[in-house]
């Protein structure tokens, strides 16, 4: 079993209007000569979690990071004008943060890393706005309570 040591939220680069999922980016990742699609998980507009290339699997995240990380991708983060928004509806920003608190829980070594869950624009070296907000303060103060009903 890897050792994970982070989890890395994504976007798909995406206009809103765009609603795909792992299929699509499957297939955008195997046409640039990927192996499969490059994140573990990939959230629809409606807030619906797809699995993508396996846990136990290496992702193709961030170059130079990805032997120790999850990787999770929000479908969205582009204006029309292709500019980076944060465009990412409500229903996918909770199953984000459910599907991250659960991974941080399941891996015991995220438990003592602070952050845990950061941004693919947060990685040394990296020039893109991925994924188009701060993952930091989302994760671990911006969103209310799972418990909450108005999911």
């Amino acid at each position: 079993m890897r050792i994970i040591k982070q989890i890395v939220i994504h976007c798909a680069a995406t206009k809103a209007n765009m609603d795909i999922g792992v299929a699509e980016i499957r297939q955008w990742h195997m046409n640039r000569g990927w192996v499969d699609v490059g994140y573990h998980y990939v959230i629809r507009r409606d807030g619906t979690i797809e699995e993508g290339r396996p846990e136990e699997q290496i992702g193709a995240g961030v170059r130079g990071f990805n032997k120790h990380t999850i990787h999770i991708c929000l479908v969205g983060g582009l204006d029309d004008d292709m500019q980076p928004e944060n465009n990412f509806t409500h229903k996918q920003l909770i199953a984000a943060k459910q599907l991250a608190k659960g991974l941080v829980h399941k891996y015991e070594t995220l438990t003592t890393i602070r952050p845990a869950v950061v941004g693919h624009r947060d990685f040394p070296g990296v020039k893109k706005a991925c994924p188009c907000f701060d993952v930091v303060p989302w994760y671990y103060e911006m969103i209310p309570d799972l418990d909450e009903e108005n999911t």
